[in-house]
């Protein structure tokens, strides 16, 4: 009988080669029709009154005027007077119109009083005064600002245990936790947490202390250290800016109460779970579909609130679908943003570039929750550290999960903080992080076999120089590194695999193609495991009526759809293994499935088509389920824990600031690579990224109004074709990795640019740029401090 392991290299067929994206004709010719493109009979368009202030109180509204306006259906006050508003551009009503014209209209003849109250949006100060305790116990607001605001699962857990709650939370609230993000074991402390009662108001701060940790003994480590290098680093807040905006297509049916909704999600199982409660329908009354979305990146995991009055507008509107998209100014406003990471860091070591003692102070926000505590000393756990973080709570909209939560920023803090100390002691710091690679634990291995290819790749220590570029002229020029590390286990997984009788196979699986090559992957498991053709499998995904699978993120996704796959795929074949042995005059377990025939694994001789083993089944078709994970279908075909090295090699121009990346290296293991060229692809995606957040990307907030101030396209610049180098990608496979399984891959190689692209600028002008992005303002502003 057919095994579920994974086959090894000299029986794989489509695993592991460089197959084209099978969506990608759709996608290039304009046929793929996203949530956006979605249009229909009677559809009204939806919109939003905004909030104008960061923070305010709503007095009185008055919408009378716009429920009377032409082409209006539909009006709906989300926040009544009285409500308390935490950021500018939070929705205050919501309107249904036969025209965005006609919507528009009436948004504006909307009346709303304010009373404005005190704001703050700065977040890059270091937090001084008195530090609110955060020692919970904790409400359902704090838990739900726990996880929008990325917090580990360890530090949560923590937090809940000793802290409690106020509140003893139901078996609907753990469902939309989970829904939402929370890992297993956090919903396992949530459901035995101790409830207790308030403690009442603590110290009205907007700093809360959030993290407060030490291991071994940082005073005496210091105190011996041959050196002690100390620098300021962080990462700005920035916006998901998803080329699709956040929003749905939603009709709610009062005859039938039936909801059909289509919105731009990375979480295509888990919407109707979500949307239940709000909208009072059980889940059950309501389907959800969706092809493709135009980006996600950790932002789109729930319906959101404007989904939720899309479908309320509709209601109100007799059943007709409401369109209810945001605008470029509100996606970048309120469609969630990555939480700013800045930090204080002291480094001991020895001159022999042995690190011996980490101490870091540092601060961050994530909106109105403020946030969560970095893994920082990020990869390397050097022996004796101290380490100590605040939260700012601040009034610039809610953050979101953006790739890779919380290491981006770790990475700057860490990797630019060590590359300062090697440069200290006047050392190469591919040979410091090297001298202390194991520190990096159980992937210490992986990441010495990476930092020797992209060595070759970058020409890294024939090239490499001293800090500062010594040559004529401004532009000079420096070579930079980072290191990263992922969990990337396989999410949760349902796939049914049908084989008819006509040799037709059709799977079925709840999941999404975030743009990863989710498609191509599942078909290529599939077909590798049945031993037929690719485009012999018709796959449907992007259904709630599917099988479920889980939400995109966390570079879960390819681990568990294709671990699902395998196992559906390997038990309906065995299945028609069983049909057609007799006939070959063999047991199931003898045959072989591969080239499009069934045969005698000792007689290939013996075998007929996969069309002819098919007909036996007779009029009956064969359908397998498949799940991940699963126990009683061992093994586990998909594991967690990655190693990645990049180097990045820039200029610098030292007249004008601007800093031109020549050329990007990315090394990157993720143990079994079922698609070698949509795993490139998502390493090149991922790179590109990286240079626009370390270059270019940042929420930037009006200290006097406390608005954003460049919620456009225009202002809030992305990296276009020409900033885009030389990309040069090494996946490692075969040996030692093949064999751990297959684990997700998009958070990974998006952590590391900006700390190697901000090492490589200090390399070059020979002074740190403490923050990102590294602005021409911020390269200027360090050259006037020394360097170069």
């Amino acid at each position: 009988m057919a095994e579920y392991k994974w086959p090894d290299t000299q029986h794989r067929s489509w695993i592991g080669k460089r197959v084209s994206r099978v969506d990608g004709p759709e996608k290039v010719s304009g046929r793929a029709k996203y949530s956006y493109d979605a249009t229909g009979k009677n559809m009204l368009f939806g919109t939003m009154v905004r909030c104008p202030y960061p923070h305010a109180k709503i007095t009185a509204i008055d919408t009378s005027a716009a429920e009377k306006m032409p082409g209006v259906k539909a009006v709906m006050v989300i926040q009544k007077a009285g409500s308390e508003i935490h950021w500018a551009g939070d929705e205050i009503v919501g309107i249904a119109a036969t025209s965005e014209g006609a919507a528009s209209d009436a948004a504006r003849s909307v009346k709303i009083t304010w009373e404005q109250l005190p704001f703050m949006v700065d977040d890059a100060t270091e937090p001084h005064g008195q530090i609110a305790s955060d020692t919970g116990p904790y409400d359902a607001d704090a838990i739900w600002d726990m996880l929008d605001n990325q917090m580990p699962a360890a530090q949560m857990i923590q937090r809940i245990q000793s802290g409690g709650l106020t509140f003893k939370p139901t078996e609907a609230n753990l469902k939309e936790f989970a829904a939402n993000g929370a890992a297993p074991n956090v919903i396992d402390a949530l459901s035995k947490a101790e409830v207790k009662q308030s403690e009442g108001p603590k110290v009205k701060s907007p700093y809360k202390r959030a993290a407060l940790q030490s291991q071994g003994e940082p005073d005496t480590a210091f105190k011996e250290a041959e050196v002690v290098s100390e620098g300021f680093y962080g990462a700005t807040v920035m916006t998901h800016c998803c080329l699709e905006s956040h929003g749905a297509v939603v009709a709610w049916d009062p005859k039938t109460n039936h909801v059909e909704a289509q919105i731009s999600t990375q979480n295509i199982s888990g919407m109707a779970a979500q949307m239940a409660e709000p909208l009072g329908v059980p889940a059950s009354n309501i389907h959800h579909r969706m092809q493709y979305i135009g980006g996600g990146f950790g932002s789109k995991f729930s319906p959101d609130r404007w989904s939720i009055v899309a479908a309320q507008l509709s209601k109100q509107a007799g059943g007709a679908p409401v369109k209810m998209f945001l605008d470029r100014r509100a996606e970048l406003e309120v469609a969630g943003a990555r939480p700013s990471g800045f930090g204080k860091v002291r480094v001991g070591l020895k001159r022999d570039g042995t690190i011996t003692a980490w101490e870091s102070n540092t601060w961050g926000t994530g909106g109105p929750g403020g946030g969560g505590a970095y893994p920082v000393p990020y990869v390397f756990d050097i022996p004796h550290q101290r380490k100590q973080h605040t939260a700012i709570v601040t009034n610039i909209g809610p953050a979101r999960a953006w790739r890779a939560p919380n290491h981006p920023q770790a990475a700057v803090i860490t990797m630019c903080a060590l590359e300062d100390a090697a440069a200290k002691i006047g050392m190469d710091p591919y040979d410091l992080f090297l001298k202390n690679i194991d520190y990096t634990g159980p992937r210490a291995k992986n990441y010495s076999e990476e930092f020797a290819i992209a060595d070759r790749l970058m020409e890294w220590k024939k090239r490499w120089h001293p800090r500062g570029d010594k040559t004529s002229g401004p532009i000079k020029r420096g070579l930079g590194l980072s290191i990263h590390t992922w969990g990337g286990r396989g999410h949760a997984s349902n796939c049914d695999l049908t084989i008819h009788p006509d040799s037709s196979v059709e799977i079925k699986m709840g999941t999404q193609d975030l743009g990863t090559g989710t498609r191509t992957a599942i078909l290529m498991v599939a077909a590798d495991s049945l031993g037929i053709p690719m485009n012999q499998i018709k796959l449907l995904v992007g259904d709630s009526n599917y099988p479920v699978s889980g939400g995109s993120g966390g570079s879960t996704t390819i681990g568990g759809v294709s671990s699902s796959t395998r196992r559906a795929a390997i038990t309906a074949l065995n299945m028609l293994y069983s049909k057609v042995a007799p006939a070959l005059d063999a047991k199931p377990e003898q045959l072989e499935a591969r080239d499009g025939k069934i045969f005698v694994s000792s007689a290939p001789t013996r075998s007929m088509t996969w069309k002819q083993a098919c007909a036996k089944l007779g009029a009956m078709p064969i359908t397998a389920t498949g799940k991940n994970p699963d126990r009683e279908h061992p093994p586990d075909l998909t594991n967690s824990g990655v190693a990645g090295v990049q180097m990045a090699d820039v200029s610098v121009d030292t007249d004008t600031g601007i800093v031109t990346v020549n050329k990007m290296i990315a090394v990157q293991d993720c143990g079994l690579i079922i698609s070698m060229k949509t795993a490139e692809s998502q390493v090149y995606g991922a790179l590109i990224m990286g240079i626009s957040y370390a270059l270019y990307e940042e929420k930037i907030m009006d200290p006097v109004s406390g608005r954003m101030l460049n919620p456009n396209m225009q202002f809030y610049r992305l990296a276009g074709l020409g900033d885009i180098p030389e990309l040069v990608i090494h996946m490692m496979t075969g040996p030692g990795y093949d064999e751990r399984g297959v684990i997700g891959l998009g958070e990974p190689p998006v952590i590391s640019p900006g700390a190697a692209i901000s090492n490589a600028v200090a390399n070059a002008i020979g002074v740190r740029v403490p923050e990102i992005p590294l602005t021409p303002d911020r390269v200027l502003a360090a050259l006037a401090k020394g360097g170069a």
